[in-house]
């Protein structure tokens, strides 16, 4: 029984941290990333529709990137999305087949905006590592009667060392991040 809330709580922690190092991706550093503009929404015909069902998106340089529509009728809304995207502070142009999204240069001022962004997110990520382990902890507990106090209390302290180690690895993908946003 231990096991099992031990290989959920280790699950749980597990997408937690992937889904903060997914929101570190879509902070905009230097440099052009198809990641992005991954959970861009665009108003396609009414409905709020994922940009990456509606065209490819590529790199062309390191500064821009290259929008090529599944559907061109969706040229303009991709468009209309992609300028009134927060933080990203780029104006597209389209050519009639693609959309080209020419980054601008990032401040000083600007970088360190970001990494607050980041830093939020980051701290996002470490709540949600420690909510599974309160769960978790919370069904240790009631394991108690059934399994003995000394075993869960060994479980606990694996359990902690298991929080430890994720909240480890979401400071790591931090690190990184605050690196690549600080590079000029």
């Amino acid at each position: 029984m231990i096991d099992e809330v031990f290989a959920e709580a280790k699950d749980r922690m597990t997408k937690a941290v992937d889904a903060a190092k997914e929101g570190f991706a879509t902070v905009r550093t230097g440099r052009a990333n198809p990641s992005l503009l991954q959970n861009l929404q665009v108003d396609y015909y009414g409905t709020p529709t994922p940009l990456p069902q509606l065209a490819s998106v590529s790199n062309q340089d390191a500064r821009s990137l290259l929008i090529t529509p599944y559907d061109k009728g969706a040229m303009k809304d991709i468009e209309q999305a992609i300028r009134d995207m927060p933080n990203l502070g780029a104006n597209p142009s389209n050519d009639g087949n693609v959309i080209r999204v020419t980054l601008p240069e990032l401040t000083q001022e600007r970088r360190k905006e970001f990494v607050k962004i980041v830093k939020g997110r980051a701290e996002d990520g470490r709540v949600a590592v420690r909510n599974v382990r309160r769960h978790a902890k919370d069904q240790l507990d009631a394991l108690k009667s059934e399994v003995g106090e000394d075993d869960v209390a060994r479980a606990e302290k694996e359990l902690e060392a298991l929080t430890k180690q994720f909240i480890e690895q979401i400071d790591e993908s931090l690190k990184g991040k605050e690196a690549e946003l600080m590079e000029v």
